[in-house]
């Protein structure tokens, strides 16, 4: 009886952890949260937003997720792309979701991400 997603795990290269850190606090605003002792020693780190966590785990032999991917929900989606152009990332956008606005981007590592938005709140 599945009652919340509890969090989604993308992977990263060793070593990425500083280019996670700029990528998901300071260009997307999420809060890093402390990862318990035991798996801080993996490396990787964890970030969270509203209520959304979104872990990064090491890989020894990384791929970056191109296909599969987190949706995150917004508010105000132009300025949410803005925000992350002006930083430097790619935005794609993308209309085929019906009753959404969305665009596509890559976190520092080549993970895929989605960002999108209701148009109503129906």
């Amino acid at each position: 009886m599945i009652t919340a997603l509890d969090h989604v795990q993308l992977a990263a290269p060793e070593g990425s952890e500083a280019l996670l850190r700029a990528f998901y606090a300071d260009v997307l605003g999420m809060t890093e949260i402390p990862k318990p002792p035991v798996l801080a020693a993996r490396g990787g780190c964890w970030f969270a937003a509203g209520g959304v966590q979104l872990h990064v785990g090491v890989e020894r032999d990384f791929r970056p997720a191109r296909k599969a991917h987190p949706g995150l929900r917004v508010r105000d989606i132009e300025a949410f792309a803005g925000r992350l152009s002006a930083r430097g990332a790619e935005v794609t956008w993308d209309d085929d979701l019906p009753g959404h606005r969305r665009f596509y981007s890559t976190d520092p590592v080549g993970n895929r991400l989605e960002f999108l938005e209701p148009l109503t709140d129906a």
